[in-house]
């Protein structure tokens, strides 16, 4: 099971002159679960779950991290989340400072599921490989380019281990400084 964690100090604001939901988040090791074990997310699942589509702010470090019945998505920065894609998402797990808006036009709806394709298509490519610590090793090398090591320090080992089809036990094991991944056998 996936837990995150976070405090009671979550600040909402609507910004109207853009109508972006942005929301601000002080986690710490205080819980907060729902009947799946995992965290909610100021109501962005049941906006989720009621069909509406709204957009990860593109000009932000952020992202949504979409869990399904057998698998997790990343809806990285400009990508889609909610409609049709995700009617079928169960919780929802916030990466960075979390911002997301409703689309304006036709042409910005169109180019955020575009955009929500090609973070799918991204993390297919690290599934693709046969190798379970390599694709482990992968998504954090993905996420590490992206986003500060405290951030992805904050994320389960479930999730990420849920985007590439490992266990969490492999993360873990790819969190780990390289010079002790190796096993030797006494002889």
């Amino acid at each position: 099971m996936v837990q995150a964690t976070h405090t009671d100090n979550h600040k909402q604001q609507l910004d109207s002159s853009n109508a972006s939901l942005v929301m601000e988040k002080s986690w710490s090791d205080k819980r907060r679960s729902n009947r799946l074990g995992l965290t909610r997310e100021d109501g962005i699942l049941e906006r989720i779950r009621q069909g509406e589509l709204l957009l990860v702010n593109s000009r932000r470090r952020n992202g949504l991290i979409l869990f399904k019945s057998f698998h997790a998505e990343f809806a990285g920065p400009g990508a889609a989340v909610g409609s049709f894609l995700d009617s079928d998402c169960q919780d929802v797990y916030a990466v960075g400072s979390l911002s997301l808006l409703e689309p304006q036009s036709h042409e910005e709806r169109q180019r955020a599921y575009l955009i929500r394709r090609q973070w799918i298509r991204l993390t297919y490519q690290f599934t693709d490989n046969t190798m379970p610590l390599k694709r482990a090793q992968m998504i954090l090398n993905q996420f590490e380019n992206y986003f500060d090591r405290e951030t992805i320090a904050k994320v389960p080992d479930d999730a990420f281990a849920m985007m590439v089809g490992v266990l969490p036990h492999t993360v873990r094991l790819a969190r780990r400084p390289s010079r002790k991944r190796s096993m030797r056998v006494k002889a």
